[in-house]
């Protein structure tokens, strides 16, 4: 039966987290959510997991975390790390959330076991579409409200139909996300905030077989750079496959935490 908490990370900001209430001394997975998601979304992929720990959490800004407002990706990886509290653990990124898992694990490699990354978004690369909006995980489009901009998105990810048709209640979390994705949007704009090389644990990089040009590039490329890392393709699927393919997405979690498992035993 999952646990649900808030979790104190500082004096102003306390986390929504689920645990699937698995025994903790289980292989522990952490789930990091991408921009306009939230915990709920991995439910189908964690249920497939049962023999493992999963705590997954709504970032700030998102979901039942909403009241936490936006966040830089500093802040971001700090919830991480107090997610973590201590226990090293596998943790599986979407979008943005890699970012943060990479980020947390270059710099505590001891901590963070090994990644799954699933389309890490890198618009510091060159080729990354320069296209304005959040739809294209670049800039922050500064010129429309942040609200427009987060409803923009949701009309690029699930299409106007399928927007249209959410309960107006739903419709209005969402847009009032869109604080929180402007800062995740912005958080990504300069230097890339990891060095693949220096990320010392294996990662699984995902990708969907179906997806963007722009996400399968990123993903081949950073498998590329890593040291130790394998790039998994999950068929059929696009930028959203642990809603469309959960059981393929948590055979990925289970390599990752078997790639850690190796790594540990070798040392």
């Amino acid at each position: 039966m999952s646990l649900e908490y808030r979790l104190t990370v500082d004096a102003l900001t306390d986390l929504h987290v689920v645990d699937n209430g698995t025994d903790p001394s289980r292989p522990l997975v952490v789930v990091v959510h991408g921009a306009m998601d939230r915990a709920s979304s991995f439910g189908r992929v964690v249920r497939s997991l049962a023999d493992l720990h999963v705590v997954r959490y709504d970032r700030r800004g998102y979901g039942r975390s909403v009241d936490a407002g936006p966040a830089p990706l500093a802040a971001h990886v700090d919830d991480l790390l107090a997610v973590l509290a201590g226990r090293p653990a596998t943790v599986f990124g979407h979008s943005i959330g890699a970012v943060v898992a990479l980020v947390a694990a270059q710099a505590h490699p001891g901590l963070v076991r090994s990644v799954l990354a699933f389309e890490p978004p890198t618009p510091w690369m060159p080729w990354w579409p320069n296209r304005s909006g959040a739809a294209a995980e670049g800039a922050p489009a500064l010129d429309i409200d942040p609200a427009d901009e987060a409803e923009a998105f949701m009309v690029g990810a699930v299409g106007e139909r399928i927007w249209a048709r959410l309960p107006a209640r739903t419709r209005a979390d969402r847009r009032a996300e869109g604080g929180a994705l402007r800062a995740d949007l912005a958080s990504l704009q300069g230097p890339p905030p990891f060095d693949p090389a220096a990320v010392a644990v294996p990662v699984v990089v995902g990708c969907g077989s179906q997806t963007t040009w722009w996400h399968r590039q990123a993903a081949e490329e950073l498998a590329a750079a890593l040291p130790v890392a394998e790039l998994a393709l999950v068929g059929g699927a696009t930028h959203g496959a642990h809603l469309t393919h959960p059981s393929a997405m948590a055979e990925l979690v289970r390599e990752a935490v078997a790639a850690g498992e190796r790594s540990e035993e070798r040392r």
